[in-house]
């Protein structure tokens, strides 16, 4: 039997289900005849890690990426993760770290390990991604922005491979007038849904203050997410009321999906962007009209419904965009709702991800 692919994805955590649970469908759905596939986190907390535990890979628990100083420690530290790279014998290690750290890809170097990684947000602005980036071998890249803004110099290092969603986990929802937290809507009410974090990149209150402007009582707005940050709790005093309903964090987020007529994604040009949001393309398979701001990652996703994407920050042309929404007729709506889900199932499946994924784990082995 032909020796398998000893890979190693590294993760600080699985605090959230964000990037955890992409490593959980990269993991689960690669080849196992071709590929061992390994864990490694920082610790063991986190709600997500109990799932991850449940795939029944080997998970090691060890710091990967250590901090800096002092300085003349460093050279020690990373040695010690070099060690622990080289006993286990990885083939490949494939880091999911967000920080811009490179003790890591430097003790893979050490080590004489192809060493890749997912750049995951648009952040950059120091040294530290610029040597990341010359001590790998390869860098995903999730958006069509980044190897223009980030890797414009080293081209031949650069995978592109969108985060891929298992499409049997959704498909087109049945509009529904109530869910289970007891929330209700009128056949007649347009309704609104957003789904993010709430923190002050994602722009709600660009979404709230159009739908102000639009001064509609059949309006209703549901937004979904985390709602205990300070810009969280403000927006809810500004906005929060019959019409605008803040639902807090939820685990089934199908079923505020199957109340909408549009979804909105307004996240600001500003910050430290997303590279590759996934709630809109959630929205999309689950047969949903997706309205979203022209920023790295969104615009890839919207890239062929140029007529739903609003300029980032604009109150006023996000307004007239839920305007043409609200005057389009049902059916025109779940045509075009129709016309993404088919788009994103086609675009934005595991398969196609891991496709991408096996086909360039074989490649840095060529390229030793």
């Amino acid at each position: 039997m032909t020796k398998r692919i000893k890979i190693l994805y590294t993760i600080p955590n699985f605090d959230t289900a964000g990037s955890g649970k992409v490593v959980y469908d990269l993991v689960k759905h690669i080849d196992k005849s071709k590929f061992e596939p390994h864990i490694c986190c920082m610790h063991t907390k986190g709600s997500y890690f109990e799932t991850v535990k449940n795939l029944g890979v080997p998970i090691h628990v060890f710091p990967f990426a250590v901090a800096y100083k002092p300085l003349y420690r460093l050279p020690f530290r990373i040695w010690t993760i070099r060690q622990f790279f080289k006993r286990q014998r990885f083939d490949i290690i494939h880091s999911w770290h967000w920080k811009s750290d490179f003790t890591e890809s430097l003790a893979s170097k050490l080590a004489g390990i192809p060493f890749v990684y997912t750049k995951k947000a648009m952040g950059w602005g120091n040294r530290g991604w610029r040597w990341r980036s010359q001590l790998s071998s390869k860098i995903v890249t999730i958006n069509s922005d980044m190897e223009s803004q980030f890797f414009s110099e080293m081209p031949f290092k650069i995978a592109p491979i969108p985060i891929g969603l298992d499409v049997n986990d959704f498909g087109i929802l049945e509009k529904t007038m109530y869910i289970e937290d007891s929330y209700r809507i009128n056949q007649d009410d347009f309704v609104i849904v957003s789904i993010a974090n709430l923190v002050a990149v994602k722009g709600i209150e660009i979404l709230l203050e159009a739908v102000k402007q639009i001064n509609h009582l059949k309006i209703k707005v549901f937004i979904v997410g985390d709602d205990s940050s300070d810009y969280a709790k403000k927006l809810k005093m500004d906005y929060a009321s019959s019409q605008v309903i803040f639902a807090g964090k939820q685990q089934n987020i199908k079923s505020y999906l199957s109340l909408a007529d549009v979804f909105v994604i307004p996240t600001k040009d500003e910050g430290r962007k997303e590279g590759q949001p996934i709630a809109p393309i959630e929205a999309m398979l689950s047969g949903r009209m997706v309205l979203g701001s022209r920023i790295s990652g969104i615009k890839d996703i919207l890239g062929p419904f140029q007529e739903c994407i609003f300029e980032p920050n604009s109150v006023s042309d996000l307004k007239f965009k839920l305007e043409w929404a609200m005057q389009m007729s049902t059916n025109d709506r779940q045509l075009l709702a129709e016309k993404m889900y088919t788009f994103a199932s086609q675009n934005y499946t595991i398969e196609n991800s891991m496709a991408k994924h096996e086909e360039l784990y074989f490649n840095m082995l060529k390229l030793g």
